[in-house]
């Protein structure tokens, strides 16, 4: 943007010779020095202006004639500051003529109180805008001075946008010189101009320094289209600039030519920018020019500025966008966008930045172009700030909201490529399927060759001269029904013979073989529910050879989940053409990778050889890149020839969510715990994290610590596909996922003190895998395996649990899964699980040990009110050591059969650690009213080794005989071990002593209050 600073006049100045000096940010001009109190200068001056924090500078310099040519004096006489965003809020972005009183002087030998008012006009219009009516110089450059409004004072200072100012590099040489030239032109012309004009009315234009080499305009017949060729033709060989790494806001294939995207994008008074903002409540939207900007490389550029709507938390707020094309080719196109919003909080610290890529998107069968557009974001900071973290969380959210309309509003004027994906594979099979070659045809271009014809014209010479040739006597060593040859000539022509007829056989052998293997595979539609992998082999390019001909019988083979598919032979060829389609049978989970290896077919019976290799990660691609791609084989003899592979491949989930359910609950038997289906907010918030495709889905995520050189607190996310960790501290982000089937081995290692106390899951992954990953490694071994060390989970057991689980079904093969789980019950055949307590009361009383026996002189509906959830029961637990009390109310579960929960925490006299305690309780009256029977199970959290055992209470409440008001109550006691471990012996002791004794005071406590409250409750 520009800012035209036009000086006009100064008034009572106390010196006779002055100038006046500009300055806005590092560029600088000055006025011409005239002798007068009152001078008139009718100047102008162009400034290039990127910060709109920034402020226009005018000094008042006394000029001294008197101090030589070298050593020439200027004394300040006063200053004005009027920053930048004070013109920007004026209406029309134009500040009128104003007196401003100048400055005093902080040093000088002028001891006047009054030093001078000066006359200013500013404007931040560019001069395509401007027209001779209404451009602010022609409008007031005539107003007599003592009709204009006086400002005793400077403008006040406002808020105002800090970003860094582009730097423009000084020309040098030959433009440095024809800066200098035009220069004084302008001047010996504007001397000519002011012989010829009067002095109140004559106005000049000068720019600042450098300034005509900075920036051009273009001419004002030039449009937008003009410019966008001009800018192709003086920078066509830009490469794409790389995405911003704040990450992916918008990445989507719409069926329209770049061109025509780009132009709906930012071409001026652009609709789609204008139903855009109406959507947004976007308000007071000006759209400057495009304009060059001349520098290393030349560029369109543009400033637009608007009015953000109010939000919840923020108040409405300007924006200053600069819009900048930093690649144009004719089919690509890149603009870079600076955001500047003063207004927010911190706003003055922060610079939004967005790139918009314009990308040709894939070829479609219907003829119809495609573009893909992606736009990134970051933040650029001019300083440091604490609240860094909060910035960009807050950044990011607005952006995605923002970003979500534009996507939708866009949507409606193109059709994504999403929407017809399932009629351009259709379209894409079907024709693959109609470009097939007959047997017939493949057999006449095998065996066009020049073994077969020369064989085939020998047999038919040979056949011809038996004929014709009349029947000789035996000679030499022959007899009846036995011929020899007479002549080493006609030896020589039987072996020719006989080794082409061999190699034919051989051919032919060889044709029959590749034939009968293509059958197998091909064209066999994909069989049940679930995820469909659909592989199109379109072609290979530059297939290496092992044969001295140069030439391959090429086959590829696909492994996806433990299952093959295999293509057909193309025979004698390093460039086959297959037009295949291989459908996968339907797969629970969706798969990962696909793995592709490329062979040699040397028979049935022969090892084939690879001729290269290659994996695809479904993870890593989109599926618009995965519906046409070409896909590089690796291995030396692969890479040696360049070679590559055409294929297209689809994947589909044909059973929708019933797909993703059915998986959960299989999930649930292997991990013993209910898993439910994450919402859809929190897992599109999972693959936003991760840059996830969209069918991937969350399972669960636990909080840890991920164990490096100094432990790192963070979320571990369990996906379908893979495991990932995200943490956040105070800004620096560690983010890295890998598959599952790249890990190796998962083990267990035991609490300790490096471990603070808890046990520690250890990830190890296979050699050369997950290298993405490796800056979240604790170590790396001798065979190259990287190791991931987590610890202290909430929850250990079920964490493990699950991510055991979801290792064994995507990794192992049943075998090995049966062998795992035999080992894992011989280790802890009494596994159970914390939400599902269930299994636990139905424990026979054999297996438990009766803790505390008593007789009662109160009856059974008195001691049940210590488990009604009153007044009583607070009570008694707050004295026998329990804080923060909580108890939910009894729920019926059968008939017969309530249940409730219950959380407090133990004071230190009960428990040093003052760990959490969740209680599952249920229970059941005994027949004839004769009773109740209640189960409890506790569980210990923030204990040392609480995730290791579970304490289970049985108390059985009735009457005593045939005494009424007494009742007897037994309570027995078992500790339930979910894995056993070395202190098992020492915290079973220390648990039986330290609950038998609470059991005793608890419930004389509540004897104690029963027998103290039956006198009120008798009493009238």
């Amino acid at each position: 943007m520009r800012l035209y600073a036009y000086v006009l006049e100064g008034r009572d100045l106390c010196v006779e010779d002055s100038y006046v000096k500009l300055q806005v940010g590092k560029f600088k001009s000055k006025t011409r020095v005239l002798r007068s109190r009152n001078p008139v200068w009718n100047e102008e001056f162009a400034f290039r202006v990127h910060d709109m924090g920034g402020e226009l500078i005018l000094s008042v310099l006394h000029h001294d004639d008197d101090s030589g040519f070298f050593n020439s004096s200027n004394e300040l006489v006063g200053r004005v500051r009027i920053p930048v965003s004070a013109v920007l809020a004026k209406e029309n972005q134009t500040l009128p003529p104003t007196w401003f009183s100048l400055e005093r002087a902080r040093s000088g030998k002028f001891i006047s109180k009054e030093y001078g008012k000066i006359l200013l006009t500013i404007s931040l219009h560019g001069r395509s805008q401007d027209t001779t009516a209404d451009h602010p110089l022609y409008a007031h450059s005539r107003v007599k001075t003592r009709d204009l409004k006086e400002r005793e004072g400077p403008v006040e200072s406002e808020e105002i946008v800090s970003s860094k100012t582009s730097t423009w590099k000084v020309p040098e040489g030959k433009q440095l010189m024809k800066a200098i030239v035009s220069r004084l032109e302008k001047l010996l012309g504007k001397n000519e101009e002011t012989s010829k004009m009067d002095d109140s009315s004559e106005v000049s234009s000068i720019p600042s320094d450098y300034e005509d080499c900075i920036e051009e305009q273009p001419p004002s017949c030039c449009s937008f289209e003009e410019a966008i060729e001009l800018m192709q033709s003086r920078n066509g060989e830009q490469e794409m600039p790389e995405n911003l790494q704040g990450g992916i806001l918008l990445d989507q294939t719409y069926i329209v030519a770049s061109k025509v995207l780009n132009m709906l994008l930012f071409a001026p008074n652009s609709q789609f920018r204008q139903d855009l903002a109406e959507l947004q409540r976007t308000t007071n939207m000006k759209e400057g020019p495009w304009t060059w900007k001349s520098g290393e490389l030349s560029c369109l550029t543009r400033v637009v500025s608007y009015t953000q709507a109010a939000t919840k938390l923020v108040k409405a707020v300007d924006a200053l966008e600069e819009q900048t094309y930093v690649k144009v080719d004719g089919r690509e196109f890149a603009v870079l966008v600076n955001v500047n919003t003063p207004d927010v909080p911190y706003g003055n610290s922060f610079k939004v930045e967005l790139l918009y890529k314009i990308m040709p998107g894939p070829e479609l069968s219907s003829g119809e172009e495609s573009s893909r557009l992606v736009v990134s974001w970051g933040l650029s900071f001019s300083q440091n700030t604490i609240m860094r973290g909060m910035i960009e969380g807050g950044a990011r959210q607005g952006l995605k909201e923002s970003f979500d309309q534009f996507a939708n509003l866009l949507a409606q004027n193109f059709k994504t490529l999403g929407s017809i994906d399932s009629l351009d594979k259709d379209q894409m099979l079907a024709t693959l399927q109609t470009e097939q070659q007959s047997d017939w045809e493949l057999a006449i271009e095998y065996f066009w060759n020049f073994t077969v014809v020369s064989a085939f014209f020998m047999v038919i010479y040979i056949l011809v001269h038996i004929l014709l040739s009349v029947r000789s006597e035996q000679q030499g060593l022959e007899f009846s029904g036995l011929d020899l040859p007479d002549s080493f000539g006609e030896l020589v022509t039987c072996g020719i013979l006989v080794i082409q007829l061999e190699r034919v056989y051989a051919m032919i052998l060889h044709f029959v073989q590749a034939r009968f293997q293509r059958g197998s595979d091909h064209g066999v539609k994909a069989q049940g529910d679930g995820w469909v992998l659909t592989v199109a082999l379109i072609e290979g390019v530059n297939l290496a050879s092992l044969d001295s001909t140069g030439l391959s019988d090429p086959y590829v083979v696909f492994t996806c989940n433990g299952k093959t598919r295999t293509s057909s032979v193309k025979l004698q060829t390093h460039d086959p053409q297959w037009n295949e389609i291989l459908e996968f049978d339907a797969m629970e989970e969706p798969p990962a990778v696909l793995d592709v290896e490329v062979f040699d077919f040397d028979g049935p019976f022969d090892e084939a050889a690879s001729l290269g290799h290659a994996e695809i990660n479904f993870l890593r691609h989109t599926s618009t890149e995965l519906a046409d791609m070409w896909v590089s084989l690796e291995g030396k003899l692969a890479q040696s020839s360049q070679s590559k592979l055409h294929l297209r491949i689809f994947l589909d989930n044909n059973n929708g969510v019933e797909t993703i359910k059915e998986y959960l609950a299989k999930m649930e038997k292997e991990v013993g715990k209910k898993i439910t289906l994450q919402s859809p907010h929190r897992n599109s918030t999972f693959l936003a994290l991760f840059g996830l495709p969209p069918e991937e889905f969350l399972i669960n995520d636990f909080t840890c610590y991920l164990k490096r050189k100094v432990p790192l607190q963070g979320r571990l996310f369990l996906s379908a596909r893979i495991v990932g960790f995200y943490a956040n501290f105070f800004g620096h982000k560690t983010k890295f996922f890998f598959l599952w089937e790249d890990i190796e081995d998962i083990q267990v290692h035991p609490p300790s003190l490096a471990s603070m106390g808890s046990p520690s899951l250890v990830i190890i992954l296979r050699k050369g895998r997950g290298l993405d990953a490796r800056h979240g490694a604790k170590s790396q071994d001798e065979e190259g395996r990287l190791k991931f060390y987590f610890q202290s989970f909430v929850s250990f057991n079920v964490a493990s649990r699950t991510i055991m689980a979801l290792w064994r079904t995507r990794t192992l093969t049943p075998e090995q899964k049966a062998q795992i789980a035999d080992e894992q019950q011989d280790e802890d055949g009494s596994s159970l699980v914390l939400e599902d307590p269930g299994s636990v009361f139905d424990v026979e009383d054999a297996k438990m040990s009766k803790v505390y026996s008593a007789e009662l002189p109160i009856d059974i509906k008195s001691l049940m009110e210590m488990f009604d959830g009153g007044n009583l029961e607070h009570k008694i637990m707050e004295k026998s050591g329990c804080l923060n009390y909580m108890a939910t109310g009894w729920e019926t579960v059968k008939p017969d059969l309530y249940e409730r929960r219950l959380c407090f925490k133990f004071n230190r006299h009960v428990s040093i650690f003052g760990g959490e305690v969740t209680c599952t309780q249920q229970k059941s009256p005994i027949g004839n009213d004769n009773g109740w029977i209640l189960n409890e199970v506790m569980a210990l959290h923030d204990i040392p080794f609480g995730d290791h055992f579970r304490v289970h209470f049985r108390y059985q409440i009735g009457n005593f005989g045939l005494a009424p008001g007494k009742c007897k109550c037994d309570v027995h006691m078992e500790i339930l071990w979910l894995k056993s471990m070395v202190f098992q012996q020492r915290i079973t002791r220390n648990i039986t002593e330290k609950f038998t004794r609470r059991l005793k005071e608890t419930i004389e406590l509540v004897e104690r209050e029963a027998l103290l409250n039956c006198p009120q409750d008798s009493s009238p």
